[in-house]
């Protein structure tokens, strides 16, 4: 099974709900522990009962509301800060006016920060700007002046969840740019690897029906005509297709994260290490010359197939521009660290800059065929070319690859 990357859903500020939750919670109990402690100055404790059998119900309940961005509705929000805010106003009702004035807590006391926090969290820093300056006129309201301490209370309040909920915004967005930056690359790799399978097949046939046809001449010189304007509209249109744009995320609070998930490839990850040498036989002939070891070199079965797809690209870059009659040799090495294959040819060599110059062609044979397989498979392909002296490209692959493969071999059975 290949590994491919696709997005999936996920919120980055999920563990900011978590935090929420945990805080709610905390301080209901804190509150309640402040009225115990103080109960009896208090001139009508009967009425901070009565809030506190609702806030701590209000409290439990409402925890799966504040459990992500879904649950924690619009609705909910405004009612569980009208909690806030009544407890807030019940605390002249329910303490003596000289507790209130030397600086006592109101009966939600820092659990009303847990409402705010919830407006930022959900809606952003506009969101928390608003809700803190409803709690901070309800303050006001509650102490019957403006006092240090009331003003102090506030800005905190204010200057925490608006600076949270600063947070939140960008991390949305940069979730977003996350998410479309992956995708443009994920979309960019399978196009490469598109592109390298119409390199190696359609490609190869439109070029061979080019050039038969012209050589034979008559109506099949028109078919080679045809055919060759075909080859390059598809070049031009595999080296710079339109990317897919990116889908929008599922998710509700619009997060990204990018997952390997099991693609099905011809055969499974977990099979028995591949013998090179077979695949690459199969390229061996009157002008081809393989040197091969006698003990197996053993790849995974991917990494042996894109090896050998390496192999085929580049000698059909012998066969187009060395000549029919130019001979090419193989060369299997299995090192104890890496299996290293070269390809070597007589013909005439290959001209400084003109690979830079196929590539802005579209001709992305070395380009994708050979490297872009090289580099997929956790390998590297070097190309070295003397004008008059030949070609020689060398593809290496990192041996620990084959042994991946062999230890989950050894698990499965």
């Amino acid at each position: 099974m290949a590994k491919r990357e696709k997005v999936m859903r996920m919120s980055v500020e999920q563990p900011l709900w978590r935090a929420l939750t945990a805080y709610r919670v905390l301080t209901m109990l804190y509150a309640i522990g402040l009225f115990v402690a103080a109960h009896e100055k208090l001139d009508r404790p009967w009425l901070a009962v009565a809030y506190y059998a609702v806030l701590a119900p209000w409290t439990l309940a409402t925890l799966p509301r504040v459990a992500n961005a879904a649950s924690c509705t619009r609705r909910f929000l405004f009612a569980d800060l009208t909690v806030a805010l009544v407890g807030i106003l019940l605390t002249p009702l329910a303490d003596s006016q000289q507790r209130i004035t030397d600086g006592s807590p109101t009966l939600p006391s820092i659990w009303t920060a847990g409402s705010v926090l919830a407006f930022a969290i959900k809606g952003g820093w506009r969101w928390a700007a608003s809700a803190s300056l409803l709690v901070g006129v309800a303050n006001v309201v509650q102490r019957g002046a403006f006092s240090r301490d009331t003003l102090h209370n506030v800005l905190l309040v204010c200057i925490a969840s608006i600076a949270i909920g600063y947070v939140v915004e960008l991390a949305r967005a940069s979730e977003r740019t996350l998410a479309r930056a992956l995708e443009i690359e994920a979309a960019t790799r399978e196009r490469e690897r598109l592109a390298r399978d119409i390199h190696d097949s359609v490609l190869q046939v439109l070029a061979m029906v080019q050039r038969r046809g012209t050589a034979i001449g008559g109506e099949a010189a028109e078919l080679g005509r045809l055919a060759g304007e075909q080859e390059v509209a598809l070049r031009a249109l595999v080296a710079g297709g339109m990317l897919p744009a990116s889908r929008v995320s599922e998710d509700i609070a619009q997060g990204a994260v990018v997952r390997a998930v099991e693609v099905p490839d011809e055969e499974p990850d977990d099979a028995a290490p591949r013998d090179l040498r077979p695949l690459l036989a199969a390229h061996a002939g009157s002008k081809v010359t393989l040197s091969e070891p006698g003990a197996p070199v053993l790849l995974a079965p991917g990494t042996a197939r894109e090896l050998a797809a390496a192999v085929g690209a580049a000698l059909d870059n012998v066969r187009r521009h060395a000549g029919a009659e130019a001979r090419a040799w193989i060369l299997v090495e299995d090192e104890p660290d890496e299996v290293i294959v070269t390809v070597r040819d007589d013909g005439p060599g290959i001209p400084a800059g003109r690979l830079v110059e196929a590539e802005g062609e579209g001709r992305l044979g070395v380009a994708l065929s050979i490297r872009g397989r090289l580099r997929d498979i956790g390998g590297t392909a070097e190309l070295i070319s003397v004008p008059g002296q030949g070609t020689e490209v060398e593809l290496k692959v990192p041996r620990e690859r084959a042994r991946d493969t062999r230890g989950k071999a050894g698990k499965a059975r």
